[in-house]
């Protein structure tokens, strides 16, 4: 189990694929992503998406109803080959630290203590596939919808918990995440920042206001994890969207020079494409913002002065794109790379808002908390 951990631990510190930074140590991997035994709840179930959160904070009860009998072979990594030949799914399990649990919490809970009422923070844990289409012969290890409960159940009442695993879990049946990679798909990443910016009142449009991208025979990740010929021989669409032309958006890129995963300096501001042109093959999912090294700015004709930060690892590169009719500006940063004193950056830049964003399995990390806590006294 050690060594199935610690490649999922070295997956998500890869980040985007084409784009892959050295991971921290594989040892440092695997102590950070001990299993401990949990004990799985049962919640009452929401009908819509305005129930989702109660007055304790408790996300709904999943049931697979999607693929409960699917066939699953479990390689010796752990990572599982769920379904029927030409369509399968690679899937992980779950296996993060317990006191990960308190540690992003309390992440979430300095910040709001150190910008008080001048910024609302938020908090969401984005769940990866294992929790959602692992079938009843499959192991999906710990219940990453009790472990979203613990992080919520340690927030302070003025930090705004954003489940996204009860609407996930409603919309399980269409494709919200990549059969082939170890990401989500965008339209995951659509409904998650739906919930968002519903928590933080701001507006948001649905996907008639966005323009539907398609590319073929997408391959991700996961095959380059597994070597699985299942994987590589079930192929499917990788479906992305961006904003029409009702909002109007700049996108700044300011690029960390990094070495063995680690940023050393920055690079001049400069102006890109939020949405990367000419993605193709398994690096189709850097089409966000083109990877992770460096801070991304967005300025759009939302004027609303609404200023958010998104503190995000791979996973939350698919979430900014939706929210360009919600804020007036977003500030993407990765909690691998950033340099500068956050404090200073929230002040210069008049943030109002600051989400935490994470894949559950990096939420959890320790190297993830510790490096939000030193943003604040670098």
């Amino acid at each position: 189990m050690k060594k199935t951990l610690a490649i999922f631990a070295t997956i998500l510190l890869c980040g985007s694929f084409a784009a892959a930074q050295n991971p921290d140590s594989l040892a440092k991997a695997q102590k950070d992503t001990t299993t401990v035994q949990t004990v799985v709840k049962t919640y009452p179930v929401p009908t819509s998406d305005a129930n989702d959160i109660y007055p304790n904070r408790t996300v709904a009860r999943y049931v697979n109803r999607v693929n409960p009998n699917a066939p699953v072979k479990t390689l010796k990594s752990g990572i599982m080959i769920i379904g029927e030949p030409g369509k399968v799914r690679a899937a992980e399990p779950y296996g993060g630290r317990s006191a990960g649990e308190v540690e992003y919490a309390n992440s979430a809970n300095k910040y709001k203590s150190v910008f008080g009422d001048s910024v609302n923070v938020y908090c969401m844990v984005i769940p990866n596939a294992g929790a959602f289409y692992t079938p009843n012969k499959g192991s999906a290890g710990k219940n990453q919808g009790t472990t979203i409960n613990r992080i919520f159940s340690n927030l302070n009442e003025s930090v705004k918990a954003v489940d996204i695993y009860s609407i996930l879990g409603r919309h399980a049946g269409e494709a919200i995440y990549s059969r082939t990679d170890h990401h989500w798909a965008p339209l995951g990443a659509f409904y998650a920042a739906k919930k968002f910016a519903a928590v933080a009142g701001v507006p948001f449009k649905d996907l008639s206001h966005y323009k539907k991208h398609v590319i073929h025979n997408y391959v991700g990740t996961m095959y380059m994890f597994t070597k699985s010929q299942d994987v590589k021989n079930s192929p499917e669409d990788f479906i992305y969207w961006t904003p029409d032309s009702t909002v109007t958006y700049t996108t700044t890129y300011i690029n960390y020079n990094t070495r063995n995963g680690v940023a050393l300096s920055e690079r001049a501001a400069q102006k890109g494409d939020y949405f990367q042109k000419g993605v193709s093959g398994a690096g189709c999912y850097v089409v966000f913002m083109g990877g992770d090294a460096k801070i991304t700015q967005v300025r759009t004709s939302t004027k609303n002065g609404r200023r958010l930060i998104i503190f995000k690892d791979s996973y939350g590169n698919a979430i900014p794109g939706y929210l360009f009719f919600s804020f007036e500006e977003i500030h993407v940063i990765d909690c691998r790379f950033f340099k500068r004193n956050i404090k200073k950056y929230v002040k210069d830049n008049k943030i109002t808002d600051i989400l935490f964003a994470n894949n559950i399995m990096r939420a959890v990390l320790s190297t993830t908390n510790k490096a939000y806590a030193r943003f604040l006294t670098q």
